[in-house]
């Protein structure tokens, strides 16, 4: 049996019927398809109890010596210790929370500009979210160069190119897992041998990676990574992780009473210790996915954690072969990675036009029909202007995680031929 009959295999027998019944909001949506999810995924019932259970059981501040206070900083430890196995960190210590992913960035953008020396160069790509471009470019007062490393036509970014943008100069390697916008997926652990081959070091946006596959820091050899909860069927909030050794380094503002380690020196301020809660509880669901599928009493966390993001990730291979033929059927110009034989480059996120349609009258039609998708430049003007797209109109997005179906995909291909016919 090929690979592709395996996967196909795999994901016939994957439970999204039973996973979405674990989703408040999907239950409650009638008819509306949720196809937006790369601007933040559902969460499921156990997320929001974790939720509810901190606001009502111990809504109090960490650090004191009553009972609600010590849950509270043990509700944190735990999360530390679940998102530390979901990116298979080396140590719990190694993860910082707080706000959001851009927040990170810029709180390591600024550390390093304060370290760059003769290693003045950073390496961008032409592909990232803004937040992980902007926050960079702001250094050049700090002395910073900029090398891009830039996206080629077949819609993906290759070491290759990377390989003569680095020298004895670089200091950091700056690039997305997977693009936010096009839903291409880079060959990390190749850039992380790059950059280490020369002395530099890997920062790491993972935050549209997260709930399409599994995330190892340890095989990727990156030495930063932030991620965002909501996109990973959490409450909004964002980690920050990085080698021990690397944030012992990294300069921070900190007030004088916060331990000089991390992940304290980090988190400066009162992070929502709720959402964090969440957070762990959405971790958890992770690893009941892989539980279920294959029970075993002898397997890690970890090891159930491989194994439901391995279903989940089989299952959107799925998912993206019959998006990936909607779409060409509609006679869309699909943005990216658009060869269905490339499929395994690729989550199923998909940037598309529709001829010299408008994007902005495409989805409000949809909206109209119960499909929530998304138009824009999605937060990526280098981006746009590599496609020859506008920021004002942009493009179309819809993004699909493991709780949609094919036959949701289906209807939105019904939906989008219908929209198309009248918009003609």
């Amino acid at each position: 049996m090929n690979t592709h009959q395996t996967d196909t295999t795999n994901a016939a027998a994957f439970p999204v019927e039973k996973l979405r019944a674990m989703f408040p909001a999907l239950q409650r949506a009638g008819d509306f398809i949720f196809m937006d999810n790369a601007a933040g995924a559902q969460i499921p019932q156990s997320v929001l109890d974790a939720v509810t259970n901190h606001l009502v059981s111990h809504n109090v501040q960490r650090g004191g010596r009553y009972g609600r206070s010590v849950t509270v900083d043990q509700s944190v430890a735990d999360a530390r210790t679940s998102v530390a196995l979901l990116i298979n960190a080396y140590s719990p210590a190694e993860i910082c929370f707080g706000m959001n992913a851009t927040s990170f960035i810029r709180l390591v953008s600024l550390g390093i500009g304060q370290m760059l020396g003769e290693r003045d160069e950073i390496v961008i790509t032409d592909m990232d979210h803004d937040a992980n471009i902007a926050t960079w470019l702001a250094l050049e007062s700090a002395g910073a160069k900029f090398k891009w490393w830039r996206m080629r036509e077949d819609g993906n970014l290759h070491v290759d190119d990377l390989k003569p943008l680095v020298s004895e100069r670089t200091r950091l390697i700056a690039c997305t897992v997977t693009a936010h916008s096009i839903g291409s997926i880079v060959d990390v652990a190749s850039v992380a041998d790059i950059a280490h081959a020369a002395g530099a070091e890997v920062f790491l946006d993972c935050v549209h990676y997260g709930p399409h596959g599994l995330i190892d820091v340890q095989a990727w050899g990156c030495d930063y990574l932030v991620c965002s909860g909501y996109k990973n069927f959490s409450p909004h909030m964002g980690f920050l992780w990085g080698r021990f050794e690397t944030l012992k380094r990294l300069p921070t503002f900190r007030e004088d009473f916060i331990p000089d380690e991390p992940p304290y020196k980090v988190e400066a301020g009162t992070f929502i210790y709720e959402n964090v809660s969440g957070m762990d509880a959405a971790v958890q669901y992770l690893e009941l996915i892989g539980r279920n599928l294959a029970p075993s009493n002898n397997r890690s966390r970890r090891e159930n954690i491989v194994a439901g993001m391995g279903a989940i990730r089989d299952y959107e291979l799925l998912l993206a072969r019959e998006m990936m033929g909607v779409l060409k059927g509609c006679g869309a110009t699909i943005y990216g990675v658009a060869d269905e034989a490339r499929i395994n480059e690729r989550v199923p996120t998909f940037c598309f036009n529709i001829g010299k349609l408008s994007p902005q009258r495409i989805v409000e039609e949809m909206a109209e029909m119960q499909i929530g998708i998304r138009d824009g430049h999605m937060y990526a003007p280098r981006l746009m202007k590599r496609l020859n797209l506008s920021m004002d109109s942009g493009a179309i997005r819809a993004s699909l995680v493991h709780y949609n179906t094919v036959a949701e995909v289906r209807k939105f291909g019904e939906a989008l031929r219908a929209v198309i016919a009248k918009l003609s």
